[in-house]
């Protein structure tokens, strides 16, 4: 019998290539994003390609209730969640004082509110069938402070925090939850926190495939939390023993040294 992933985030990046993993391996699909266009296209793409079912949902989750509104459609059409894989972000680069609080708010319902209120919705189902596997995309920005994206380096950190305790919560449920944290991803993530992806002057950066597949191995196996890359793993052990005061220094230079300020 198929299993159920409902993936957020669904239309590109990170959120696509777990789609794909699912579906290669017979997983029916629920996406949801906002771009409907781009989800047809994708159902299309994965039903053709596997015999699987994908039914998509245009919602915005950085808006209150919409999280409630995915559960009641989902619910409605009596479908089991399997795979919960709450992928769906999004961040702003500036300093705080001067930030649109409209954009930031909108981050912490997409990021914190909506991710925490789907989880919450579809556990007791979990629960009650006695399975279950909850992915949540964190990042390598949970493991400090980060001055010129201080909502976002908080957001992530509080989804690593929920993650680690719900999975401690449920360890004789039948039931994991792994928090993602990778690093700087091939995506278009950038492009969206800046507005010009020519601003982005990474050397080199993971791609989302690979994270995708690291994240999907490491959620099966009920990994509590994992890292992609090895630099990305070594970078989060050694924030553990450097002085907070200069963890923050140095993550402001960082930030700058991104070339992200416009000049």
């Amino acid at each position: 019998m198929s299993k159920t992933a409902l993936i957020t985030g669904a239309s590109g990046g990170i959120g696509l290539e777990l789609a794909r993993i699912h579906a290669s391996i017979g997983d029916d699909l629920v996406l949801v994003a906002r771009n409907g266009n781009r989800l047809a296209e994708i159902k299309s793409e994965l039903e053709s390609k596997f015999s699987i079912s994908v039914r998509f949902l245009v919602r915005d989750l950085s808006v209150s209730y919409a999280a409630k509104k995915v559960f009641d459609e989902v619910s409605h059409h009596d479908i089991a969640i399997d795979y919960l894989i709450n992928n769906a972000g999004f961040g702003d680069f500036g300093l705080f004082a001067e930030s649109d609080w409209d954009k930031q708010e909108r981050m912490i319902n997409l990021n914190i509110t909506s991710l925490a209120h789907l989880t919450r919705l579809f556990l007791p189902g979990m629960i009650k069938r006695g399975g279950g596997k909850i992915l949540n995309v964190s990042s390598l920005a949970a493991f400090t402070p980060g001055p010129t994206m201080s909502v976002y380096f908080a957001t992530k950190a509080f989804v690593m925090s929920f993650s680690q305790a719900l999975n401690n919560e449920l360890n004789n449920k039948g039931i994991t939850v792994t928090a993602l944290c990778p690093g700087s991803t091939e995506s278009k993530f950038h492009e969206v926190v800046l507005g010009d992806p020519k601003l982005v002057r990474e050397r080199k950066m993971m791609s989302a495939e690979e994270v995708a597949e690291i994240g999907y191995r490491a959620m099966m196996k009920g990994k509590p939390v994992v890292i992609p890359g090895f630099k990305n793993a070594f970078l989060a052990f050694a924030s553990r023993f450097v002085p907070r005061e200069m963890l923050v220094t140095s993550a402001r230079k960082i930030q700058e040294n991104k070339n992200y300020l416009k000049t």
